[in-house]
């Protein structure tokens, strides 16, 4: 009989067994004489998982009376290690194992040959099933394949069946104790809830095909819908020619139309599974190999199948949706990979308590997105989907960057005091609202806020903020399916404008491209860009499409009309792109007044600075401007070159360095002496010990979220210039070895928290 044949007629018996009304037990012991029989092997046992220790539940050719007496930690023996790896062991000589343990109850004594896969469930280990002979013998790969594909369908079966424990059914075998995990903190806050995964895992309800041929059209039809989902790919904004991005995509190609891997599948289905088993089998081999590869870049290929499966899984089970289009039904922890700014903007926002990334990195828009709606951040956990299961609950600490997985009774009392402390302080931050901040020399600061959302205008009253230094016009863009109309843009900014009454609201104009994208958006240069985060994005993009900077010009100047206008222009590189920009703002301007509309009052411009070229031509530009604002998130992924949506390079630079420092103290004197407002709006002036630094370098108007608004006032008011502004000047002219370290020790010789 061929493996195919032999894998087909298991399944069906397997098929068989479990639809019986048999006892468990009975079920296990028909398990391993179908597979036994089958196989033509001497011995077939199954182990499972039962709390925390391996248990033999059935075996045919051991001795009965080890049956639930044989028990074995996880990492203990063969079928401990298969467990603890999650690896397939194929042995001649099972006794020259470095882990062999001999269970003298079981009389294996005499079997000399071994191997044992593990049973998978929801991408857990529950158990393991093994075959021995006599004879010593390394296994056929097709006879390992066979009991691969066997121990896939008895794991579904298994928990269908309930013969394991309700919970690692549950929760597919994730540890149940509480447990702590370290991460870095994107957003401050605390928060609480249930963990909803971004991207559910698939479901497969059925694992034997009624009907092979129709199977395979199955998945021949989702192949080509993943094919050309990758066509389409290949011309949005992130993906660029010549360069990494274009590896990526080749990449994804040559996957997605390998024969190889399409056969493969196919003959998994020859084996009796349905499209959806036979991808997960398929999967679940790729998983193995990549175990085994030591070569980096082959890793990050097989990583790429791995993802190019879930696509394929996703898009023929139906699964296609993220758990913003399934919606929120309790306080939740989102948990991701990595998330888009416009993927976060789609959840609710009631209910979305708290995110939790496998990557992140603290300028990346999606970070920024979060301050806004006020939602705490941790990222860089590497493998924390692996030790947690959705349902579970957590508690997300962003303050100290600690999250707690399943906590006891005694962990959510302590979180609670904890919580309770931490909303008594921000209640403290409360009361400054209507308290201007001063410095102890009596210097007024500007503290202002960002926003980019209509609800984030309900902060400027709650803070006291001093008006809105960055409203970001783009969140609209990227939650719109289509590009927004004229008249929607009006009323959004109108919008605005009444809500801030008195105060300023200062406008940047559409910053999208790089992580940014919209698919309605396109550009030929874009796609040609190596690395988008300094390619066709932002005023250059505007600009390009004249049509989308004049539509957003004259909504703008309808919405402010009988007001002030302030709109600032992002990523200007050379003056004469604020002239262009400039020109489209003027050609709507005298348009209305040919059609004697109502105008601004008073209209005043200013740019970005955030690309470090700027800089050497500032001195053109200031006659031309009535503000500039550092930007000092690009500002710095350029200074270091460093991308800022690399996870590797999140902590690659600091905020606070010479480097930046004195760049930035370069500006300040640039400006000095012209009758231009000089700001940051960078989450640099939102953190205590960063903006402290600011104020060193003579900067006095800061845009900052809305949560730091509190935190920053109070800091003002303990801090005097005189003492700060000449040790600035002593450290960049002659800098220690840590600047971080010598402000946060400035600061506590003045009992000032920098936290």
């Amino acid at each position: 009989m061929s493996a195919t044949a032999a894998a087909r007629q298991i399944l069906l018996s397997l098929h068989e067994v479990m639809a019986s009304r048999s006892a468990p037990q009975d079920k296990l012991n028909r398990v391993v004489e179908i597979v036994a029989r089958n196989l033509h092997s001497e011995v077939c046992s199954l182990y499972l998982l039962r709390d925390g220790m391996l248990e033999l539940f059935a075996t045919r050719g051991l001795n009965q009376e080890a049956v639930h007496v044989t028990r074995m930690a996880v990492g203990e023996g063969l079928i401990g290690t298969i467990a603890e790896t999650g690896e397939t062991l194929n042995l001649a000589e099972a006794r020259a194992h470095v882990n062999f343990s001999y269970r003298p109850e079981t009389g294996e004594e005499k079997f000399q040959s071994f191997a044992g896969v593990p049973i998978v469930h929801r991408e857990r280990v529950i158990g393991v099933l093994s075959v021995q002979h006599v004879e010593p013998r390394r296994y056929e790969d097709i006879e390992i394949e066979v009991l691969q594909t066997t121990a896939m369908v008895i794991a579904g079966l298994i928990a269908s069946a309930g013969l394991i424990d309700e919970e690692a059914a549950e929760t597919g075998g994730a540890p149940r104790a509480p447990e702590t995990l370290t991460g870095l903190v994107l957003v401050r806050g605390l928060a609480s809830g249930r963990v909803v995964l971004h991207q559910p895992r698939v479901t497969i309800h059925q694992l034997v095909a009624e009907d092979t041929e129709a199977e395979r059209q199955r998945v021949y039809r989702a192949f080509a819908r993943m094919r050309e989902q990758i066509e389409q790919m290949a011309a949005q904004v992130e993906f660029g020619g010549g360069g990494e991005h274009d590896e990526v995509l080749e990449t994804y190609r040559m996957f997605a139309y390998d024969e190889g891997w399409s056969r493969r599948i196919n003959e998994a289905i020859d084996s009796g599974l349905t499209a959806e088993a036979a991808i997960e089998r398929v999967q679940q081999r790729t998983r193995m190999r990549m175990r085994e590869i030591d070569d980096p870049l082959l890793a990050d290929r097989m990583h790429d199948l791995e993802d190019l499966s879930n696509r394929l899984l996703r898009i023929v089970s139906g699964q296609l949706g993220t758990a913003a289009s399934l919606g929120l039904t309790q306080d939740t922890i989102l948990l991701a990979r990595n998330l888009g700014p416009a993927e976060l903007l789609e959840y609710d926002r009631r209910r979305l308590k708290g995110v939790l990334l496998e990557e992140g990195s603290l300028t990346a828009h999606v970070v920024i997105v979060a301050r806004a709606m006020s939602i705490p951040v941790i990222g860089r956990l590497p493998g924390i989907r692996a030790r947690v299961s959705e349902g579970d609950e957590v508690l997300l600490d962003a303050n100290s960057g600690t999250v707690t997985l399943r906590p006891s009774p005694a962990m959510v009392e302590a979180f609670a005091v904890k919580n309770t402390a931490y909303r008594e302080r921000q209640a403290s931050y409360a009361r400054l609202r209507d308290v201007e901040p001063f410095t102890r020399c009596g210097t007024r600061i500007e503290v202002m806020m960002n926003a980019g959302l209509r609800d984030d205008m309900s902060a400027l009253s709650l803070t006291g903020a001093d008006g809105i230094g960055l409203f970001r016009t783009e969140f609209q863009f990227l939650v719109s399916a289509t590009l927004p109309q004229r008249e929607r843009q009006t009323r959004l900014y109108r919008d605005i404008l009444d809500a801030a009454g008195d105060k300023p609201v200062t406008f940047r104009t559409v910053d999208i491209g790089g992580d940014k994208a919209v698919p309605y958006l396109r550009s030929d240069a874009a796609r040609e860009d190596e690395n988008p985060a300094m390619g066709w994005r932002a005023l250059r993009l505007a600009l390009e499409r004249d049509g989308l900077l004049r539509v957003q010009a004259r909504a703008l100047l309808d919405a402010a009309a009988g007001r002030t206008l302030n709109v600032m222009f992002p990523m200007v590189s050379e003056p004469w792109e604020f002239d262009a920009a400039r020109a489209v703002f003027d050609e709507q301007l005298q348009l209305l007044r040919e059609r004697r509309r109502r105008l601004p009052n008073a209209i005043r411009f200013g740019v970005m600075l955030e690309v470090p070229a700027l800089a050497e031509t500032l001195d053109l530009l200031l006659p031309r401007v009535s503000f500039v604002s550092i930007g000092t998130n690009d500002l710095t992924q350029f200074l270091f070159a460093a991308d800022r949506a690399n996870p590797k390079l999140a902590e690659r630079y600091d905020w606070v360095s010479p480097a930046v420092l004195r760049f930035l103290a370069r500006t300040v004197a640039a400006v000095r002496g012209h009758p231009v407002d000089l700001a940051v709006c960078g989450e640099m002036g939102g953190r205590r010990l960063e903006a402290l630094a600011l104020l060193g370098l003579g900067i006095t108007r800061l845009s900052i979220t809305p949560a730091s608004v509190g935190p920053i006032k109070e800091l003002i008011r303990k801090v005097h210039l005189g003492e700060l502004q000449p040790q600035m000047r002593q450290w960049l002219a002659d800098p220690p070895p840590s600047m971080r370290a010598a402000l946060v020790a400035w600061a506590a010789e003045r009992d000032i928290d920098t936290e």
